[in-house]
């Protein structure tokens, strides 16, 4: 009997392997993962589980009973130490299992703050895993003092949820300015206003130096010579593709796991999707960290395992919760030169529109659901709608889709 083995138990891993039965792949299907936990979804840990607003079973992407039901081997806490594509086997431990496709879906990793400054301290947490949040879940109380690390997406989704919980939230950005990375100044001036107005204190430009403390943290000594005192730190300063055993395996790595447009790895028998796969979008190859693209990326290399031959075409969206504010991404804005704002009809509803010339690449909409429908199917459809009308707020949006 056939048996595909899937590495990796998050998202797309879990989508994988459900629609390889759902398709009716009637082989052995093997999924692992080096978590204890059943496959969970990662962006509520640090909304609404960290709050304390959602209970660790609604985490899970199926109850356990799912696998059982789908034949679906389901290995948690296990970790494969070394993939062998020429014998088309893998080790966990002194155990050997063979397999006539595998999926690699191991995601990401956060980067640490490295050891020589205090990242190694009690006190020090990145936002990644379930064990991640129950670690630091007990920190969270009312007058303590957190210093988070980084201003991205996961360090103000951190930060709202400290503020909203009583915490003396500082906030450090080495850049000139939070989002930097990932959104244009209109974008970041919109969420430092947001967190200024709870009562965040954002420092931009601001790096950290050191993290002091014998065994505990106990204070931060940042770029511009101030210590402040701290209970606990949160660093959110990125993640980076988990190629470990893709490299021990020999594949090829181009910013990630690098894959063609069926999924395919260079080693035509392993597959990639998620967060650790690079793949080809229009004239270049990039890597999507996200829900959407983890799901539809690993469908897809279900299909072709099974001989389909469908290439992935992807949809960029991603999506960010912070207080009120709902954060709806479509497209990607690589490479703009002009962000048209559009006031939503609601009060405080704003999206911004980023454009290449006279091509709309992405949208951020924040508390604006139409605007992001509107211009997620605009940027599918090839369709770049005039400037002026975009940003006059009394324009139909919707007219622009039957244009």
């Amino acid at each position: 009997m056939p048996h595909i083995i899937v590495i990796g138990a998050g998202q797309a891993g879990a989508s994988l392997t459900a629609k390889l039965r759902n398709l009716g792949y009637d082989g052995s299907i093997t999924l692992i993962g080096d978590e204890p936990a059943l496959p969970y979804q990662r962006p509520p840990l640090s909304k609404a589980y960290l709050l304390g607003d959602m209970e660790r079973e609604r985490l899970y992407l199926r109850p356990e009973n799912f696998y059982q039901e789908q034949g679906i081997t389901l290995r948690t806490d296990t970790r494969v130490t070394a993939i062998n594509a020429t014998a088309k086997t893998i080790q966990i431990g002194d155990e050997t299992l063979a397999y006539d496709d595998l999926a690699i879906t191991t995601g990401s990793t956060p980067i640490h703050l490295p050891a020589a400054i205090g990242g190694d301290l009690n006190g020090v947490y990145v936002v990644r895993t379930l064990a991640d949040i129950d670690a630091m879940e007990p920190e969270f109380s009312s007058g303590k003092n957190v210093l988070i690390v980084g201003g991205g997406y996961i360090g103000l989704e951190a930060a709202a949820v400290a503020s909203k919980l009583g915490l003396n939230v500082t906030l450090v950005e080495m850049a000139d300015r939070i989002l930097q990375r990932v959104a244009a100044p209109e974008t970041s001036d919109f969420f430092r206003a947001l967190h200024k107005g709870h009562g965040v204190d954002i420092r931009e430009g601001v790096g950290l130096k050191t993290l002091n403390g014998d065994a505990q943290v106990t204070s931060a000594t940042l770029s511009d010579g101030t210590e402040i005192p701290v209970d606990f730190v949160i660093t959110g300063i990125g993640i980076k593709p988990e190629t470990s055993l893709a490299e021990q395996a020999d594949l090829t790595l181009e910013n990630g796991i690098k894959t063609n447009a069926l999924g395919q790895t260079s080693d035509p028998h392993i597959w990639a999707a998620g967060d650790c796969a690079s793949f080809p979008y229009r004239d270049t190859r990039i890597r999507l960290e996200s829900v959407p693209n983890a799901i539809e990326q690993a469908e897809i290399a279900a299909q072709n395992m099974l001989g389909a031959g469908v290439e992935y075409t992807a949809k960029p969206w991603f999506w960010s919760d912070q207080y009120e504010v709902k954060l709806q991404i479509a497209g990607l804005n690589t490479g703009y030169d002009n962000v048209i704002v559009r006031q939503g009809e609601k009060d405080g509803a704003q999206s911004n529109w980023y454009y290449q010339g006279n091509t709309l690449l992405a949208v951020d909409a924040m508390n604006d659901a139409r605007a992001y429908m509107i211009g997620k199917r605009l940027i599918e459809a090839g369709k770049s709608p005039d400037k002026t009308i975009i940003s006059d707020p009394q324009s139909d949006l919707k007219a622009l889709l039957k244009a």
